[in-house]
């Protein structure tokens, strides 16, 4: 199968379109900069250009679409041209193209209003209550592409919840450059039970989806690892394989939530461009459980992660070495995104 995977420069693009590449399709990647993908053709554009994307759908008989504008910070309208107006426009020509499935990726925080989640589903995209731009405008950008679904384009989005594993800069190095440096707390003595999804799963009920269309099309699932822990505990095994000190002090979620709040604001004032050390979203995210039933997603998917999260963890200390890393990790790098 032709297969266009967009995105493919950060983490889990990357992954997904390896997998496709190890499970013998022709892949073609779509991205501004080089994916790195061996035996995959480099398709160089972005989703905010009529001509790219038309070129780049060409020929493709499936898409799985994961170019997306990932961050804390940034004007609001940069999101909405990528993320909203890019899939829009991503859609309209993979039509055009007779392109036949299309798989969005997107993110349970497009249904997260901040309040608390213990085994739920795929609540309904909701972007009037989605915090932050990245939310809300994924929220938008799923009920676009869902509302697309027809016999002509199926049409399914897939939430992978948190995703992180080596070389993540959207999770672990943050995590592990705060630590270094004594500035990770714990909100609310890190007790929030959470799940999150190892790379190499995400990756794999991503690629899953695209061939379970039938089953799919027109809906949104969630995707972890099914394995909640205490945020607490996932901290200390991403710091213990890193080699960097656990976070050892605590702050209340409520104080956290309410100085993140305000760090948005300064930071948007100010135009900063640099991802602030704390957001409302991202302490909501610390400090509440969130966590979901995944039962009717390996069942519609067929598919069960193959990565438990202490292997992912300990793949994650295999990549770092085992080291002290207390001085590499102070400088902060690795700060662009990788992931969805």
């Amino acid at each position: 199968m032709r297969v266009l995977v967009t995105g493919a420069s950060g983490m889990l693009g990357r992954e997904v379109a390896r997998l496709l590449v190890r499970q013998g399709h022709d892949v073609v990647t779509f991205q501004r900069r080089p994916s790195g993908v061996d035996s995959a053709t480099d398709f160089r554009g972005s989703v905010t250009d009529d001509h790219s994307v038309q070129e780049a759908v060409r020929g493709a008989e499936g898409i799985i679409h994961l170019a997306a504008k990932v961050s804390f910070t940034g004007r609001a309208g940069e999101f909405d041209e990528v993320n909203v107006e890019g899939t829009r426009r991503l859609l309209r020509f993979a039509r055009a193209a007779g392109v036949r499935d299309v798989v969005f990726v997107s993110s349970p925080s497009v249904a997260n209003s901040g309040a608390a989640i213990a085994g739920l589903g795929a609540e309904p995209a909701d972007p009037e209550h989605a915090h932050g731009d990245y939310s809300r405008t994924k929220a938008k950008a799923e009920l676009l592409a869902l509302a697309a679904d027809s016999p002509d384009l199926r049409v399914a989005a897939v939430r992978p919840h948190v995703i992180w594993g080596p070389g993540d800069t959207q999770l672990v190095e943050r995590v592990l450059a705060r630590a270094a440096r004594r500035r990770l707390p714990l909100l609310d003595a890190g007790a929030a039970l959470i799940d999150t999804t190892y790379v190499d799963n995400a990756a794999s009920a991503i690629a899953a989806a695209l061939f379970r269309m039938e089953h799919i099309h027109g809906r949104a699932l969630v995707v972890t690892n099914g394995e909640p822990r205490p945020v607490g505990e996932l901290l200390a095994g991403i710091c213990a394989a890193g080699g960097v000190p656990a976070p050892s002090w605590a702050v209340p979620g409520k104080v956290a939530r309410a100085a993140g709040a305000v760090v948005e604001r300064v930071w948007t004032w100010a135009g900063r461009t640099a991802e602030p050390p704390m957001t409302r979203f991202l302490a909501e995210q610390l400090s509440t459980a969130h966590w979901f039933d995944q039962r009717e997603t390996r069942e519609l998917l067929d598919w069960t992660p193959e990565v438990t999260l202490d292997e992912g963890l300990a793949r994650l200390a295999e990549y770092y070495g085992g080291a002290d890393r207390t001085g590499a990790r102070a400088s902060g790098r690795g700060q662009d995104g990788g992931g969805s």
